[in-house]
């Protein structure tokens, strides 16, 4: 497989757009993600579209027809909330195998005020919900909350600290679609969802989009001396496993992908500088530190009280606010939280920048399921020509990792930065 470079990556400001619809928002995003790259649309070998609610609508040749109908392959995608990061990981493939030398992954999502997730399609006549536990989001991430509590003594005020902890980063996130500090008190003492979680331990529905240009290393000399590159890309599913047929298995496939990603990257979890995880309910994201190997079992509430995951933290994680804040529009997010660690790795990233970031992973898991985890890393060296050693890069199970060549530097390309900007209604 090649090394690939991330050259071009930009997201609108998460929230709400009634006077927009979903193709308008995808193809802002795209020729924003173009612009950065300081290519056209006439060097897009093919395009992969992640969308989710709009699956069979053909969201990315509509895209297309807005912004250069070229007759390129358009490949649409949807894997649940990984529906963005796969269509990342697709159009990683189509360059990593050679067949094409520039690719664009283009996340989108509609969803307004959609509220709650999940339980929906199931026939009335078979249904098991709520007779055998539950589908709907907050109930599933709710029961994995309760379970790590009784196995590990977990308390919900750990749990509640980690919706502090983004609801602050997100201050500094003008892409965010909150951007609001919540206290402690304030957080447990909001209304209940799912317990342990309260209304600011869910994020919220809403609508965006996000787009990355991905390029052979040949390629990307031409257009940047400041690449990030994508050191491991890992999509899992879920193993067999015996397990409670009430309660969701949201762990063993992020674990397994984070395994094979550090070992395709060829680093550890202690070489991360930053992560960007799927924190959709607070519970999950206490639950992902120890499925990405960033503390041991039953360590995660510590972790969190120690203050190890804030800016300025031993690992840094979600420093855009996290799906809590920024939002999670399912097809956009995957996409969205590439191009955070990309912007972090550049050194592009405003107030929220994680200093001297050089090595990020990017998790996305999708109930159903899938997941999966990107590792970026950026290189010491200054010349795009020359890709970091396979063996520097960040490990991750399931990820792809990007690194940045010229982390920091100004961009080379004579064009603007691009500027920087979240399920429970709210």
């Amino acid at each position: 497989m090649r090394d690939v470079a991330v050259v071009g990556a930009t997201m609108l400001k998460f929230g709400r757009y009634p006077d927009k619809d979903v193709v308008t928002l995808a193809s802002e995003a795209a020729i924003g993600a173009i612009k950065d790259a300081g290519c056209s649309i006439k060097d897009v070998e093919i395009v992969v579209s992640g969308n989710l609610y709009q699956s069979n609508a053909m969201i990315g040749q509509r895209v297309m027809k807005e912004i250069g109908a070229t007759g390129v392959p358009v490949i649409n995608v949807a894997n649940a909330c990984a529906t963005g990061s796969t269509a990342f990981r697709e159009a990683w493939m189509a360059v990593a195998s050679g067949a094409y030398d520039v690719a664009m992954a283009v996340g989108s999502e509609q969803m307004g005020k959609m509220g709650l997730l999940g339980a929906d399609g199931a026939s009335r006549e078979y249904s098991t919900e709520g007779v055998m536990g539950t589908g709907l989001m907050p109930g599933v991430f709710g029961q994995a909350g309760v379970e790590h509590m009784r196995k590990y003594g977990t308390t919900q005020e750990q749990f509640a600290k980690v919706a502090v902890k983004n609801h602050k980063h997100s201050v500094n996130n003008p892409y965010a679609q909150y951007q609001i500090e919540t206290p402690l008190e304030d957080v447990l003492n909001a209304r209940p969802i799912a317990w342990p979680n309260t209304l600011y331990m869910c994020c919220p529905t809403g609508d965006g989009a996000a787009a990355a240009v991905l390029m052979s290393a040949e390629k990307a000399k031409q257009f940047t001396q400041n690449p990030v590159w994508v050191a491991a890309s890992v999509l899992t599913s879920d193993p067999y496993t015996p397990r409670n047929p009430t309660m969701f298995d949201i762990n063993t496939l992020t674990r397994n992908a984070s395994t094979e990603a550090y070992q395709k990257a060829g680093i550890g979890p202690e070489d991360l500088d930053m992560v960007e995880l799927h924190d959709c309910f607070a519970t999950a994201e206490l639950l992902h530190y120890e499925n990405l190997q960033l503390c041991g079992e039953g360590e995660a509430g510590r972790m969190i009280d120690e203050g190890a995951t804030y800016v300025g933290g031993k690992i840094p994680v979600n420093a855009s606010g996290g799906l809590l804040s920024k939002g999670h529009p399912l097809g956009a997010t995957g996409v969205a939280n590439i191009v955070e660690i990309v912007w972090h790795l550049r050194g592009e990233a405003g107030a929220r920048q994680v200093e001297g970031a050089k090595t990020g992973l990017a998790h996305v898991i999708g109930l159903g399921s899938a997941c999966t985890i990107h590792v970026r890393r950026g290189s010491p060296t200054s010349s795009a020509s020359v890709p970091p050693a396979r063996s520097t890069y960040l490990r991750s199970s399931q990820p792809s990792i990007i690194s940045d060549q010229n982390r920091g530097g100004a961009a080379p390309r004579g064009r603007a930065r691009p500027l920087l900007s979240g399920r429970v209604r709210r």
